[in-house]
């Protein structure tokens, strides 16, 4: 189940205000070098999580795994980006997602996925 809304509904603390801020100063510099979105991935359970490095691409789209990365150094972006990772990701069963910066749109969005357990009881008599 997909739930799209433009915003949290919460207001961005500080130190995410200000890597939101910039990321969007970067845009011009990532546009003349041809990048068109930049994003960054991450994925833990039980407590432990990790965030891939920030990757550049130049498609029309972007989806982790099967958009085609350009070569374009944006590690100095690498902060900023983890500024905005969602606290908690990686509690209990954990969870994945992606950071990702639209250049050309000029706006960033974050796509959490939450795993949650789940069972089926069955009772019948034999």
């Amino acid at each position: 189940m997909e739930q799209t809304q433009q915003n949290n509904g919460e207001a961005l603390e500080p130190q995410q205000a200000v890597a939101k801020a910039a990321l969007l100063a970067a845009c011009d510099k990532l546009a003349a070098a041809g990048v068109t979105f930049v994003a960054v991935h991450f994925d833990g359970y039980g407590d432990d999580g990790t965030t891939e490095e920030v990757k550049c691409y130049d498609g029309e789209s972007y989806a982790w795994g099967e958009s085609e990365t350009v070569k374009h150094d944006a590690s100095h972006l690498q902060e900023q980006f983890e500024d905005l990772v969602p606290f908690g990701y990686e509690n209990d069963c954990g969870g994945f997602g992606d950071v990702v910066l639209d250049v050309a749109a000029r706006k960033v969005t974050v796509e959490r996925n939450d795993r949650f357990e789940d069972y089926t009881t069955s009772t019948y008599e034999v």
